[in-house]
């Protein structure tokens, strides 16, 4: 079966359960969103991912990223792979020096993991056709801000994911650039490292 590349539209409250999140899913090539409702924790792991924020200490998935870095396991891709009494289920995949292979996964912690790797998210037709919703494009004269949300959102890497010495490299450069502001950020994650070496 062809797979079809997803992004995350938006995160928001689950119309139909108000306890719940909803994760809206957008179909790359195409007006299909698939609405994926999650837990407030599963919500709060792909948020704070998603905004670069770094916590103190890890959170669940980022102990699972940092285990699978350790390893030198890098996940691929994430794949919603089906959709049983409506529950969809996915599939990681991951690439460990040269061989391939699948971890089974509930479809929030799987998002969570592909927005901490900014890895491709993919799902198959019947999936969209069973459980998406198709939207109206944007008409002409529409607000940049609405075609803003329908591009696929790609997720950068933040400065707690280099080592060390790509910071200083980084850190050369952007003072070379005079960009003062992006130096700074820099400057103060190296003398974080710095610190938590010598605690």
């Amino acid at each position: 079966m062809e797979k079809i590349e997803l992004y995350i539209v938006t995160l928001t409250h689950s119309v139909t359960q108000s306890s719940n999140y909803a994760v809206v899913m957008g179909e790359v090539d195409g007006n299909r969103r698939l609405p994926i409702v999650i837990g407030g924790f599963e919500a709060q792991a792909i948020a704070v991912a998603m905004e670069g924020m770094v916590p103190s200490r890890p959170l669940t998935h980022d102990l699972l990223k940092n285990t699978l870095d350790t390893f030198e396991i890098e996940v691929t891709e994430i794949l919603i792979n089906n959709l049983v009494e409506g529950v969809f289920h996915a599939r990681i995949v991951c690439m460990q020096h040269g061989r391939e292979f699948e971890i089974d996964s509930r479809t929030s912690d799987a998002i969570a993991m592909a927005v901490r790797y900014s890895c491709p998210i993919y799902t198959y037709d019947f999936i969209l056709d069973a459980a998406g919703v198709r939207i109206e494009d944007p008409q002409p004269g529409e607000s940049e801000e609405v075609k803003e949300e329908l591009k696929p959102k790609r997720r950068k890497r933040g400065y707690a994911e280099y080592t060390l010495d790509d910071l200083t490299a980084m850190l050369d450069k952007v003072i070379g650039e005079e960009d003062y502001e992006k130096a700074a950020k820099i400057r103060d994650e190296i003398n974080k490292r710095k610190e938590e070496g010598n605690s």
